[in-house]
């Protein structure tokens, strides 16, 4: 059984971004766990709330198939976040799949696991990504290894597809 963690703000993440996603995640029999900085509850920009079942700092990566941080004006809080970039870098390493969407790809190009990669973000974030080394698509998701972004909220629901995608393919090989 697959597991996914995805990362949401404390407050002012996009409601979108986090249940879309994780529907389809759901519904293809995947267990989510939601984390988040410091709080048991977190609130989106829509007004939807979550309950959440660990803090970054009893975030143990090896648990999971893939690490999904989830966008939203609040995500900002993540951009310099040593917890955030320490769950990055461990999945990485590990070759976990690991997802950004809206300005969350910030936070994976400042924990230094996009450098040289191919991502796609927000419109707001292009010039810190390409800063941070990244190759700018513009796409509404761009997949690059097991690295998948998106652009916003329009593109949550391929965004899981996408993660589903390169679940399916790692669970055959």
């Amino acid at each position: 059984m697959n597991k996914i963690l995805m990362i949401v703000a404390p407050i002012n993440f996009r409601d979108e971004e986090l249940f879309e996603p994780k529907n389809i995640f759901e519904t293809n029999g995947l267990i989510v766990d939601i984390a988040a900085k410091d709080v048991n509850k977190a609130k989106g920009m829509l007004g939807a709330t979550v309950d959440i079942k660990f803090r970054l700092k009893e975030v143990n990566v090896e648990e999971y198939d893939a690490v999904i941080f989830v966008g939203g004006s609040g995500a900002t809080v993540y951009f310099y976040d040593e917890e955030a970039h320490r769950i990055l870098r461990r999945a990485y390493e590990l070759k976990k799949i690991i997802g950004g969407i809206c300005i969350a790809p910030s936070i994976l190009a400042n924990s230094g696991i996009l450098k040289g990669k191919k991502a796609t973000s927000f419109p707001s974030e292009k010039d810190s990504l390409i800063k941070m080394g990244v190759e700018y698509s513009g796409e509404a998701v761009t997949v690059d290894g097991n690295i998948v972004t998106a652009n916003g909220p329009k593109a949550a629901k391929k965004f899981g597809e996408e993660i589903i995608k390169l679940l399916m393919q790692k669970n055959k090989g």
